[in-house]
């Protein structure tokens, strides 16, 4: 009996099978738009300026420590609004650290942020953002548990920012990974075909036509040499003088991005992402600037994720229930300084601002005696409209 050969690959026998052969008729260029491979969010440009920028404006904000009072809220001013404030941490400034709370909750951590305060004698001492790849987050019946480097915490002791809740676990943030994983691999694939077409050799502009069968052109030295007599040139724009009967030159238009259609497909690509993280398309490039299309952004994106941080900081740090933490969000609108400037007169003309709040949002330096809040003779109780000082005058 005649025995059958067998190959043996790490000790495991394998039997005759198709090899299934899959191949590209291309050149080797060609390779190098491929785009295989998983890339993080952080990694595309588009999405990390989106949110980069989001994070930017929620950081430049200032803090307000305010309180319910009969009057109206007030704005209060301690140790406590100045820690937040101005120094929550002790190895970065306010903005770094907000800013990587924003980051954390947008990209980073998948929707999630933590931070975890640290205490001094009873007092609050420090604010520490801690790295998603060092947190998990493990269900427990309705609420959960954290996992920070292997050390169980309890949520109660720790800040926890989300950003788009699951449906599942409400407690835990999503992101933006789930619709926007597809739009990122369109944007890589282009910026990898961008490359490829811009680094070919593949796109002369000139074509010169010669007799292939002469034997002084068949060759690739022979046409080397037919360049070197012909065409080169020792100054730029000096004419070719050829023979007529020998060649014959073509021009002809090199394929450019505009017939690829990539321009139009990043432009799409764009604008969805904006749409998605939900900025303005012009912050990634694509439009003109528009005021009210900023001031919405400002109060479509911005402010929503700025009340999510503003509750979450006031129910965790906070003891008293008629005190609360407040953005500056009015300071993000599209104002310009004229505009400011009226707004304000105005109000200081009715009695409403005094003059150094008036000078403090115009960015100018207090004044002795425009502390005091005036107002026009005439701007007086409909009662007393027979007390104004012309008509007694006349009188």
């Amino acid at each position: 009996m005649k025995k059958r050969n067998r190959k043996k690959n790490n000790g495991s026998e394998t039997r005759g099978k198709p090899l299934s052969s899959v191949a590209f008729l291309c050149s080797d260029e060609a390779y190098s738009i491929l785009c295989n491979g998983y890339t993080t969010l952080d990694k595309n440009p588009e999405i990390l300026t989106a949110c980069r920028k989001i994070a930017e404006l929620i950081s430049s904000m200032t803090i307000h420590l305010m309180s319910n009072t009969d009057n109206g809220d007030q704005r209060i001013i301690n140790e406590l609004s100045r820690q937040i404030d101005i120094t929550p941490n002790r190895y970065m400034t306010r903005k770094t650290w907000m800013m990587t709370i924003v980051m954390n909750m947008l990209l980073y951590g998948k929707g999630n942020s933590v931070v975890l305060p640290l205490t001094k004698d009873g007092m609050l001492d420090d604010l520490v953002p801690i790295s998603p790849s060092n947190v998990s987050f493990l269900p427990s019946g309705y609420g959960y548990r954290v996992v920070i480097n292997g050390c169980e915490v309890e949520p109660e002791n720790l800040l926890h920012f989300i950003y788009n809740p699951d449906s599942v676990y409400p407690w835990k943030g999503m992101g933006i990974h789930a619709a926007i994983n597809d739009i990122a691999n369109n944007l890589k694939q282009a910026a990898a075909t961008e490359k490829a077409f811009m680094e070919s050799k593949w796109r002369p502009s000139i074509i010169v036509k010669v007799d292939g069968l002469t034997e002084e052109f068949s060759g690739v030295k022979g046409r080397e040499n037919l360049t070197k007599e012909f065409l080169e040139t020792e100054e730029i724009g000096a004419p070719w003088i050829i023979p007529a009967d020998m060649f014959e030159v073509e021009q002809v238009k090199p394929l450019s991005l505009s017939d690829l259609a990539i321009k139009d497909t990043v432009e799409l690509d764009k604008r969805t992402v904006a749409a998605i993280v939900g900025v303005p398309p012009f912050v990634l490039g694509v439009g003109q600037y528009n005021p009210k299309e900023w001031d919405n952004f400002i109060s479509g994106t911005i402010r929503p994720i700025a009340i999510s941080i503003e509750q979450e900081l006031t129910r965790k740090l906070l003891v008293s229930s008629k005190w609360y933490w407040k953005f500056n969000i009015a300071s993000l609108y599209a104002y310009d300084l004229k505009t400011t400037a009226d707004v304000y007169s105005n109000l200081c003309v009715k009695g409403i601002v005094s003059g150094n709040e008036v000078r403090e949002k115009i960015s100018m330096s207090p004044k002795e005696g425009l502390d005091e809040l005036k107002i026009l003779e005439n701007f007086i109780p409909l009662d007393r409209i027979g007390d104004q000082l012309k008509l007694k005058q006349e009188e």
